[in-house]
């Protein structure tokens, strides 16, 4: 085979290759954007709503949630760090069962961190009208759906109490918010929760 022959033949391979790589790519990224839907259970396993994630555009992603059962009133309403809603899980701090601790703190997707309300994680809090229905729907630019299925997931949380979003000012308490403020605005027990899975990138 002569040596141009041998070169089209390389370069006719390589140009193959490039081109699954990029179908790959494409599709990966294809599957990655696509919208975020979850169920939210209680404690008991009990469904009690529906979390929609979906993106609109380069910079913004519309969020839905309906929910039933609830008390009524204003709940904390909050993306957790990780896909795993487990309603028997242990804060390893007390000792103690905190349902669906297993989903760790507030998702914070800036390097450095923030305090609550500055999460990546916080959303509007959710209110429950008195027949324990609820629904919202908002435009947030603070996480793509993309961001939600990433290595470990993550996880949508409703808090038994309102969130406060850490607002104490001075005059109320001297020494500002404690850390539990600063970390979750008082939201309270977590009362259901639905995973949201990680991606798992194509072969």
């Amino acid at each position: 085979m002569s040596q141009r022959v041998t070169n089209i033949v390389l370069t006719a391979t390589i140009a193959i290759g490039l081109g699954v790589a990029g179908v790959a790519t494409m599709a990966q990224a294809s599957q990655r954007d696509k919208p975020v839907r979850v169920a939210i259970r209680d404690v008991k396993g009990t469904r009690i709503g529906t979390l929609a994630v979906v993106n609109k555009d380069g910079a913004r992603t519309r969020v839905t949630v309906k929910v039933h059962h609830l008390a009524p009133g204003y709940h904390g309403f909050h993306i957790h760090a990780v896909g795993v809603c487990d309603p028997k899980s242990v804060d390893p701090a007390t000792g103690l069962v905190s349902p669906f601790f297993s989903a760790g703190g507030h998702l914070d997707l800036a390097p450095g961190g923030h305090s609550h309300p500055a999460h990546s994680g916080d959303m509007p809090p959710l209110l429950v009208r008195k027949d324990g229905t609820g629904s919202a729907s908002f435009i947030t630019d603070r996480f793509r759906a993309a961001q939600l299925s990433d290595a470990d997931g993550s996880a949508v949380i409703v808090h038994a109490l309102p969130d406060n979003f850490a607002n104490v000012p001075s005059r109320y308490a001297p020494n500002g918010p404690d850390e539990a403020t600063l970390k979750t605005g008082d939201s309270g027990p977590r009362a259901a929760c639905g995973a949201i899975k990680p991606i798992k990138a194509s072969k």
